[in-house]
């Protein structure tokens, strides 16, 4: 195809003005959050009697880290009379016997524990959590995964918000237990910052539809049944469930106040693994739900906001088409003049990047008032990260859209924060192996190419815009390639270079 055509650089702007879509649709959500989070939930009232709750804790070969758990668990402020505790567990290793035995240290201690072993894994989490809701003793459940470590106080903090009967879940604010462990880290608290504090508190308190995020929430027993019950048709049990229940009219309390820490995946495969769940799952939810959201009576503001949450993953097919889009673009552009510049590029690139980095820096200023400013540093490799993704999460979408079907593929967990660094590579947990660090590596070869002509024509701005995609597919393959090979283990960590320390 003749790379002059005009149609490489319609199809391209049509690309950016897709990608620029969602980047507005970040604005409208921190002015959202500038606007509302001030609107802090009040309890209707305290209960006199605290109600009985049962702590879910789904688990799957999960050894170094179900100890940390049930230690954490036990510390929970709560009378242990009106506390159940449910370690539902489908692991096929050694995490069975930890679990046995802390079951039994647990009741020894007087809890009320049990621990429920399934010999296969239907349903997964989901089915897990299904299986467990039937002898559940509590109407309140609060549900746990394996890497977090609640803080004593977080059900005398959240528990009162039920008496409201309208309330079916409160989601409390996902903490970093191992933040700045290293680079990788450092930018995945980013990303989920940028989701957990501004898009899940401007949604909530604006009026508008809100997830579960899987864990550290809880959940009226009574709200699950309306709903439906756990389904297990998607990845991403969760936000099925919270969709179905709040088109019933449940309501949702999202507490940014109140942190319950967990622990981040220290390596690429396990990113790439979670990010490929979580984006899979996510798409399969919009096929299943989006349909209902529009049949329903609610207000349009909200199946606006519902349907750029449910196809916000699209954004990645649009990001592989602006790869492929890109070199052509650079020698097939017409020359409108200013109007091409001014008129077209700025308000695109303002959408689609600065919106981006507006987005993140907010969350860091809520959260970290007196040191956000740490974090700029990152924020390049942040974008870079999100490019590199791109081949990873955009499988992921098609998968969704053919209906692919793989299984919930955990994601390992190290206890990292107890153990040395040296030792988290010597577990036997690993994730899946799959041939995308190639493509990815084939991909920033072609951007380091793309880069140097742009430097070479003296295209100078066009090569620092164009930096991050040969860095992002270079750091994100290079950092699952290294680890395939015994002799590059240690190397591999180099591409996640600890980062400095908080003061």
């Amino acid at each position: 195809m003749d790379l002059t055509s005009p149609l490489w650089y319609a199809s391209y702007i049509i690309v950016l003005i897709g990608l620029a879509g969602y980047g507005y649709h970040r604005l409208v959500i921190v002015f959202l959050y500038l606007k509302h989070s001030r609107k802090k939930p009040v309890p209707k009232e305290l209960f006199a009697e605290l109600p009985m709750v049962t702590v879910q804790l789904p688990v799957f070969n999960e050894m170094h880290v179900v100890d940390r758990l049930l230690a954490a668990v036990s510390a929970i402020d709560y009378p242990r009379d009106k506390l159940q505790i449910q370690i539902l567990d489908d692991s096929t290793d050694e995490t069975v016997a930890i679990c046995r035995d802390g079951a039994a240290a647990l009741r020894a201690r007087g809890f009320d524990a049990d621990h429920i072993h399934r010999t296969d894994r239907t349903g997964y989490k989901a089915g897990a959590l299904e299986h467990g809701t039937k002898f559940a003793k509590g109407e309140l459940l609060f549900i746990l995964d394996a890497d977090f470590v609640p803080n004593p106080d977080v059900l005398q903090k959240t528990i009162h918000y039920f008496t409201d009967d309208n309330i079916g879940m409160i989601q409390t604010r996902w903490g970093h237990l191992n933040r700045t462990f290293n680079v990788l880290t450092r930018v995945q608290a980013m990303f989920l910052d940028g989701h957990l504090e501004l898009e899940q508190t401007a949604r909530n308190r604006s009026g508008r539809f809100f997830t579960f995020n899987g864990t550290a929430g809880i959940w009226r027993k009574s709200c699950i049944a309306d709903a439906g019950g756990w389904e297990h048709d998607t990845l991403t049990e969760d936000m099925d469930l919270s969709y179905r229940a709040q088109l019933k009219g449940w309501r949702f309390i999202f507490l940014n106040e109140v942190e319950t820490p967990a622990e981040l995946p220290v390596d690429m495969d396990g990113f790439k693994s979670q990010q490929h769940r979580w984006t899979k799952g996510s798409i399969q939810v919009c096929k299943k739900v989006l349909p209902a959201i529009w049949r329903s009576d609610v207000p349009l503001f909200i199946k606006m906001e519902a349907t750029a949450h449910l196809t916000s993953n699209f954004a990645y097919l649009m990001l592989i088409c602006l790869c492929f889009l890109i070199y052509p673009n650079q020698h097939a552009q017409p020359d409108f003049g200013k109007f091409s510049t001014y008129i077209v590029n700025v308000p695109i690139f303002f959408f689609s990047t600065v919106s981006v980095i507006a987005f993140y820096l907010t969350s860091q200023k809520a959260l970290r008032p007196g040191s956000w400013w740490r974090e700029i540093p990152y924020l390049p490799l942040l974008l870079a990260l999100g490019i590199g993704m791109s081949i990873n999460n955009a499988k992921a979408v098609i998968e969704a859209i053919f209906n692919h079907q793989t299984g919930f593929v955990r994601t390992p967990k190290y206890g990292i924060g107890e153990m040395a660094k040296a030792d988290w590579k010597k577990s036997s947990y690993k994730a899946m192996k799959t041939l995308t660090p190639v493509v990815e590596l084939l991909f920033g070869c072609f951007f380091l190419f793309v880069v140097l002509e742009a430097i070479a024509d003296h295209r100078f701005s066009s090569a620092i815009l164009l930096l991050p995609f040969p860095v992002g597919f270079f750091y994100t393959s290079l950092s699952s390639l290294a680890r395939l090979l015994p002799s590059g283990r240690a190397a591999a960590e180099t591409t996640a270079v600890n980062s400095p320390k908080e003061s």
